[in-house]
């Protein structure tokens, strides 16, 4: 009976074992064909969105990392000086200075941001310098500048000619109203997934154009103008960073994505809390933008807008680079 018993046993504890093993192997077989499974996504704000998607496709396409992609994607955007809302050519504040604010986020949390940075074309490297080699997560002003040149930065004049222009034919009424669509104040974002299941963002601008000096939008505050949960998804916006600020707003559509609506459903969400934080204010909505696009943990995305006018671009094995309308709730 004793020898029965313990031979009862074993044959049971061996059972478990070899069980506990072949749940491992199919455990890790499981995560190691999602894996393969998982197919790169980049998805930026705005027409300017198809030329930098196809710098960060560049780095996805290859295999590499979802924030080697939105740096270098938003980078191209920053030093083009025909594009007049971010980086060179950016135009400038009511005084006449080119005010720039940028930020990213990883995949694991860690953050960088710069604000009010001036002479610097490229603001977006300056932020993942911040978030890579200082114990900080925001620096601004003349102390980013600091921070930039001690970096090996280039110190230069971002001022064009024609922002220059537009600056002095502006002085002439000195009128604060910005247009809706007309992108005098809108930001390149880039959320992206890449081949490693790896969610990362970068949001870059020169902020409304002719705004008082030292004013400071939505996108270099991360929650606000980006926002980055590698377990759930990614999310960046565009439009009038005030009222984007006043409700979290990327942090706000993540978090919707957590409780298990689609990107789509998250931004639309979104969208209409500002409204009815707008309408608490007496803000006249017709005189505000606002777009959410958002990317998912299972590479799903989408996007939503308060009034007709936003458009993002897409790029995936499947959309090739596309400039897509975004659906607007007016």
């Amino acid at each position: 009976m004793k020898t029965s018993r313990r031979a009862f046993l074993k044959l049971s504890a061996l059972t478990a074992s070899v069980f506990t093993v072949s749940k491992s192997k199919a455990t890790n077989m499981v995560l190691e064909n999602s894996k393969k499974n998982i197919k790169p996504i980049v998805m930026s704000t705005w027409r300017f969105g198809i030329q930098a998607n196809a710098a960060a496709w560049e780095f996805l396409s290859k295999n590499g990392t979802a924030l080697d992609a939105v740096e270098a994607g938003v980078k191209i955007p920053e030093g083009d000086p025909n594009e007049r809302s971010v980086g060179l050519g950016g135009r400038p504040d009511r005084d006449g200075r080119v005010t720039l604010d940028a930020c990213i986020m990883d995949h694991l949390g860690n953050i960088g941001s710069v604000a009010c940075l001036e002479n610097i074309v490229h603001p977006i490297s300056v932020a993942r310098a911040v978030m890579e080699k200082t114990p900080h997560v925001m620096i601004v002003g003349g102390g980013a500048l600091d921070f930039a040149l001690s970096q090996g930065f280039k110190k230069e004049n971002l001022l064009t000619p024609e922002s220059e222009a537009e600056w002095k034919e502006w002085l002439k009424k000195s009128e604060y109203k910005p247009k809706v669509n007309i992108e005098n104040h809108d930001t390149i974002g880039m959320i992206a997934l890449d081949a490693n299941g790896n969610l990362s963002g970068a949001c870059t601008t020169s902020g409304m154009a002719f705004k008082m000096h030292g004013r400071v939008g939505d996108s270099p505050i991360i929650g606000a103008g980006l926002f980055v949960d590698n377990e759930v998804g990614a999310a960046t916006a565009t439009g009038h960073g005030e009222e984007v600020i006043r409700i979290a707003g990327c942090h706000t559509v993540v978090e919707l994505m957590r409780q298990g609506l689609s990107p789509q459903e998250a931004c639309k969400k979104a969208v209409e809390r500002i409204i009815v934080s707008a309408k608490n204010r007496n803000k006249p909505l017709n005189e505000l933008q606002i777009g959410f696009i958002a990317i998912n943990k299972k590479g799903e995305h989408g996007a939503y807008c308060l009034q007709k006018g936003f458009n993002y671009a897409v790029y995936s094995p499947e959309i090739n680079n596309q400039l897509i309308d975004a659906a607007s709730l007016m």
